[in-house]
């Protein structure tokens, strides 16, 4: 049986520091006397403890705030020069970057548009869409998200081709993106980042157990397990657009990364045939899902009528899906999000619901998305800042 950790004074100096820096990033400026009462820190300790903070560069001054008559304090924030870092969504067509600094607050955007077959090096593409964003000093992390997962046992892309990802299938692919950028690298797949920005800020804060699909132009999912995410042996968990589906061919007839399962019924293009064939039209699916939605709810008459069978038909193909998830995880929450369900909007997530608890035994709770703007760069974000405060909030105690 092994002896408790005895709390060392640098440690117990370590946890203050953590706690106050803490303290700042969620209110935001605080006095001494303020950070004090959230740490429970003496004056004494709690000047030292600023003292330290400053030091290492991670608080800053923020002016003076007026108290009682003849008393003043002065109030410090976290120093947002600090650290920054940067996430990029890797897609075929583009690279978006947004870089943020330590608060989370974002100084810089860039979009650098590409094609399936990108001229340049993998890393001098990456490079140009980091320096596009004009990050104001150097970057302490960059978290990428692409449509594909690393499998941990080799360090390669898989589930995707060639064609889906030019220039990604290297060996070693996070050491060699960490070298030739000259920072430490994240490659994520980017549904389990959407997943990580819903469990923050969106539709999946406080729980620790949950599914999401995302529904688009492809499919995938995310599982959280016990507040983590669950990769899997190869990094594939949650690729269940590959998932052999009733109705749908299979990897034995269309080729193991041909259209087939899932995706074959629920994919954006398999959606828009489908509305077309009610009579539903278009200019690409997500239209078309948002014309069905008008049309069954304002419409009268059979193409009212039509446009309520087509819905019907897409929620079953959703619930199909997700009754086999929830028959092996027992979510108690799903939450829907992409182009394919945000289009449908309520509506849809409600027939969708009907449909997997008519399938169903255990009848998990359906929820659509409420995060804001590009929710794979949001869940980047995250990961990177987390890693950095981790890294910067614990190195403010030297080491004996």
């Amino acid at each position: 049986m092994s002896s408790p950790v005895p709390g060392t004074p640098s440690l117990l100096r370590a946890i203050n520091d953590r706690a106050a820096l803490q303290a700042l990033l969620e209110r935001g400026p605080l006095t001494r006397p303020e950070i004090g009462t959230l740490t429970g820190l003496s004056k004494p300790t709690a000047s030292q403890l600023l003292s330290r903070l400053q030091e290492a560069g991670l608080v800053v001054l923020d002016g003076i705030r007026e108290g009682l008559p003849g008393r003043t304090a002065e109030v410090y924030r976290i120093n947002p020069a600090a650290a920054y870092v940067a996430a990029l969504d890797v897609t075929p067509d583009r690279i978006e970057a947004r870089i943020a600094d330590i608060t989370g607050a974002i100084v810089g955007e860039h979009t650098l548009p590409t094609s399936r077959r990108p001229g340049g090096e993998l890393v001098e593409r990456l490079r140009a869409a980091i320096e596009g964003a004009q990050p104001p000093d150097k970057l302490r992390r960059v978290v990428i998200g692409v449509q594909a997962a690393i499998d941990p046992s080799t360090g390669r892309l898989g589930y995707a081709t060639a064609k889906d990802m030019p220039g990604w299938h290297i060996a070693d692919v996070v050491p060699t993106l960490s070298s030739g950028l000259d920072v430490p690298v994240d490659v994520e797949n980017n549904v389990n980042l959407v997943a990580l920005a819903e469990q923050a800020h969106g539709a999946a804060r406080g729980h620790q157990d949950f599914v999401l699909l995302w529904a688009d132009e492809g499919i995938g999912s995310a599982i959280v397990l016990g507040g983590r995410m669950h990769r899997g042996a190869t990094g594939g968990a949650g690729e269940v657009g590959y998932m052999p589906t009733p109705g749908a061919p299979t990897a034995r007839e269309a080729g193991r990364y041909a259209n087939h399962g899932y995706q074959a019924l629920t994919g954006g293009p398999a959606v828009l045939k489908l509305l077309r064939s009610y009579g539903v039209r278009g200019q690409d699916f997500r239209q078309a899902i948002a014309n069905a939605v008008r049309a069954a709810e304002e419409g009268t008459g059979h193409k009212a009528d039509d446009a309520r069978a087509g819905l019907r038909d897409i929620a079953a193909r959703v619930a199909v899906g997700l009754a086999a998830m929830t028959s092996v995880i027992d979510p108690g929450l799903i939450v829907l999000t992409g182009g394919v369900v945000l289009s449908g909007g309520e509506t849809l997530r409600e027939l969708v619901e009907h449909e997997l608890h008519a399938l169903t035994i255990a009848r998990p709770q359906l929820r659509l998305s409420t995060v804001e703007g590009n929710p794979v760069l949001a869940g980047a974000l995250d990961l990177a800042l987390d890693t950095v405060r981790d890294e910067l909030f614990s190195s403010t105690v030297p080491t004996p």
